[in-house]
């Protein structure tokens, strides 16, 4: 994969990836999400990424949404257990628009006390919403379960009683401690000469203070498997099963990944909705996931249905899980679930916002971005005999902590 990197005295780096498109996608990606939060502060990371918008030193609220707005571009954020990130698409000729704009918002804005509180409440709401959501709630509330201890098990979003404590000294603590100058990457996919791009980055991010900070997180430990059963006022079973996966440097990361999407994964033709849904009729919604983070992993299956069908919804689950375990794939069976698996990623590389993130993000963790032919190639790389030892680790229901929200009071 084509691109090139520069990085300032303070740490801080460009990353491009050349593009003859007219329209522009970039990102400024921080290594700092929920799981840097300290304790009582659960949801802070998130509150700061809401108040970056309200006001700077340079502008208001107002002026700050209408900066790219007015020039039709499309402007935004959004936080994880490990990152925080601003991104925004525009014609080419608003590249200075939106540098001078990122660097006004991530370095200089100023959190007024009325903003706080303003937010606070459009926070509150958020969760309200969340929680109205049974099967938003119960992946939120699972994995609480799986990473109990940890600043990984916090919700993203916080509770109603810690966004209710965090005030301003909370959030100039947060931002000085892991908003590291090392740890933060300006991405550009566009059409611009490498040179132009550096000048530019060192006009508008050189003169920021270098903060070099350690980063310190707690690798969490493994707990033990749960069942657990809560009523709530709903009118359907919603239920997560999983466990805590492998690492993003794990060399099983992409017979996960490829494991994962056979049997839960992208499409209708995964083996989970094929037997559940389209063989049984039991549940209409019903997936796997995986998500690789820097020391850990998180792997869950998911089902919604009708409170009388949950049980045998969950036996069909769990024996398609013991075929995987029992039987090694043939020699066709693994081809189709390769070229299938391919072809996907292949098709997501068009979503260039996503690509140019998922580019950051390999950046910030590996030092490093794999080619598409370099992605393919380990996925094509996979063995049967790989994907039997994952699936008799990681797909062992008696390993995995199961969550079920059920129809009661």
């Amino acid at each position: 994969m084509e691109y090139q990197v520069f990085t300032l005295p303070n740490g801080i780096r460009l990353l491009h990836h050349p593009s003859a498109s007219p329209i522009t996608h970039c990102c400024i990606m921080i290594n700092a999400g929920s799981r840097d939060e300290g304790p009582e502060q659960e949801g802070l990371a998130h509150f700061i990424e809401h108040l970056l918008f309200k006001e700077t030193e340079r502008r208001n609220t107002n002026q700050i949404l209408n900066r790219l707005e007015l020039v039709g571009a499309d402007l935004n954020a959004y936080t994880t257990k490990e990152y925080t990130c601003i991104h925004a698409s525009f014609l080419n000729q608003y590249l200075e628009r939106t540098m001078d704009l990122f660097e006004d918002l991530v370095f200089h804005s100023t959190f007024p006390q009325e903003e706080i509180e303003k937010e606070r409440g459009v926070i509150l709401d958020e969760i309200a919403s969340y929680l109205d959501q049974p099967e938003e709630a119960v992946q939120d509330d699972f994995e609480s379960l799986l990473f109990k201890g940890n600043p990984m098990g916090g919700n993203i979003l916080g509770t109603p009683e810690t966004v209710n404590k965090l005030g301003k000294k909370d959030i100039q603590t947060f931002i000085d401690k892991n908003y590291n100058t090392s740890q933060i990457i300006f991405a550009v996919f566009g059409n611009y000469d490498f040179s132009k791009l550096q000048r530019l980055t060192e006009k508008y991010f050189g003169s920021v203070p270098a903060n070099i900070n350690a980063k310190n997180r707690e690798k969490p430990v493994i707990n033990l498997p749960q069942l657990i059963r809560s009523a709530k006022p709903i009118s359907q079973t919603h239920c997560v099963m999983g466990m805590q996966a492998y690492a993003s440097s794990h060399k099983f990361k992409s017979g996960l990944l490829l494991l994962n999407n056979m049997l839960g994964g992208i499409g209708m033709s995964n083996r989970l909705n094929l037997e559940i849904r389209e063989k049984h009729g039991i549940a209409y919604t019903i997936e796997s996931n995986y998500i690789p983070f820097t020391d850990t992993g998180l792997f869950t299956i998911y089902f919604g249905t009708d409170k009388e069908k949950a049980e045998r919804a969950m036996r069909l689950v769990n024996k398609e899980l013991k075929k995987l375990r029992d039987q090694k794939l043939g020699d066709l069976q693994l081809q189709r679930a390769k070229q299938k698996f391919t072809g996907q990623i292949a098709l997501a590389e068009e979503n260039r916002m996503s690509l140019i993130i998922s580019m950051a993000k390999s950046l910030m963790d590996f030092n490093y971005i794999d080619s598409l032919e370099e992605v393919i190639a380990k996925i094509n790389a996979v063995t049967a005999e790989e994907l039997l030892e994952i699936s008799n680790e990681m797909l062992d229901e008696k390993r995995m902590t199961t969550l079920i929200f059920e129809p009661g009071e």
